[in-house]
């Protein structure tokens, strides 16, 4: 009996939402969420649109919990999409929180979906323009964050300094580290015919952004949108567009790779007016 293919959104936020209705072409989708009502309503969104959909709670930072979803997913048919979408925020979560979720929980849900994705899956995770504003880590500490052990990432020395105990260079090297992942997963997916990428995303007005503009951080947001080259926040659909190449046929030799969408911030920063900005 054939199986229908099943796309695993992790997250249900408008980002992973806006990427599932662009990239999905029959497959059913499991939503899963922290937050049950969050994902039941952004299913009800889905469903309007025309895609089947179920519905799951998960915690990103357990691999229990993450084992728990994975199993519900190839109980309904084959895994041939990933995509994860969860994240919190700087202004709003203490460093150790960050790191267990944007760099933990991204970390487990690759290794546990590695063993489940289909020949020709591909998965997505999305990350942020932050990671792109640390200076280089060195090869030593690449190596490290890219090949530790999911459930011992933490536990490395880098995550403990004096600079993660703020909050936003806490974010900012958890979004490299995620990278970081990415690039060494895309090796073991690949042993499965699958690929895996990320997006990192300029500012995109999310509750999470939302948050940001409201905290000590305000000022340094306007200016990434007032002084950046694009001049502007960017739009969840223009990320899908981008995913869909990515994750379709046309992106079939695009693999270990984030594609930094960020309207030239980060060139700004580096380049422009932005180079005072951490």
């Amino acid at each position: 009996m054939n199986q229908k293919n099943i796309s695993a959104l992790i997250g249900a936020g408008a980002i992973g939402l806006a990427v599932i209705k662009e990239i999905n072409d029959g497959e059913h989708v499991i939503l899963a969420d922290l937050n049950e009502d969050s994902a039941k309503k952004a299913a009800q969104s889905l469903t309007k649109t025309g895609i089947s959909v179920s519905t799951a709670c998960v915690d990103v930072t357990s691999r229990a919990s993450l084992e728990k979803l994975a199993e519900l997913s190839t109980s309904m048919g084959k895994v041939s999409q990933l995509v994860v979408a969860t994240g919190v925020s700087p202004s709003t979560s203490s460093p150790e929180v960050i790191f267990k979720v944007d760099l933990l929980g991204v970390a487990l849900a690759l290794d546990i979906f590695s063993n489940i994705i289909v020949r020709g899956g591909v998965g997505l995770v999305i990350g942020s323009q932050a990671g792109h504003r640390l200076k280089a880590l060195g090869l030593e500490q690449d190596q490290l964050i890219a090949k530790t052990p999911a459930d011992e990432l933490l536990n490395l020395p880098i995550f403990h300094t004096k600079e993660c105990e703020e909050s936003l260079y806490a974010y900012q090297l958890a979004k490299r580290a995620s990278s970081l992942r990415v690039k060494s997963e895309a090796v073991k997916w690949g042993e499965k015919g699958a690929r895996v990428n990320a997006i990192s995303p300029g500012i995109v007005m999310t509750p999470l952004s939302e948050a940001e503009f409201k905290s000590q951080n305000a000022e340094q947001y306007q200016r990434m949108i007032d002084e950046c080259p694009a001049k502007r926040v960017c739009k969840s659909e223009e990320i899908a567009a981008l995913a869909k190449i990515m994750m379709g046929p046309n992106g079939g030799f695009i693999t270990g790779s984030d594609f930094l969408m960020d309207g030239g911030v980060t060139a700004a920063h580096l380049f422009g007016d932005l180079h005072s900005l951490k």
